[in-house]
């Protein structure tokens, strides 16, 4: 992966943000953040990349995905985007990713960027 000065800003934004591995406050709290600081970055990345590269969107993004982040366990998460990423190849060696297990967990994924979304946007 190149590093563009998008990834970059994206990269230190997600960071001056707070999202970095837990804290001592998210300990006390019971509350872990399970997803690592690449992950949201790049999520981050790619929403700003979507809507547009203002400082709001990244504003937005990284709320969106807290928000993901709070409804959806990273394992979860890791586990939709990887099914979505499968799929986009096509043909019958991902037919196993469109059966029911498969579209449930993107199902929850689908429905935790919603709620970001709403929160965020």
């Amino acid at each position: 992966m190149k590093w563009t000065p998008a990834i970059v800003i994206a990269f230190c934004a997600a960071v001056a943000l707070g999202l970095s591995p837990a804290s001592a406050d998210e300990a006390e709290t019971g509350v872990v953040n399970d997803y690592p600081t690449f992950n949201r970055a790049d999520y981050i990345y790619g929403c700003m990349q979507v809507n547009g590269n203002t400082r709001i969107a990244l504003e937005r993004c990284a709320c969106s995905i807290d928000v993901i982040a709070s409804i959806l366990p990273f394992k979860e998460y890791e586990e939709a985007e990887t099914i979505m990423s499968l799929r986009q190849r096509g043909g019958e060696s991902v037919a196993q990713f469109n059966r029911p297990e498969a579209q449930v967990i993107v199902h929850k994924l689908k429905q935790a960027q919603l709620e970001g979304e709403l929160r965020c946007f």
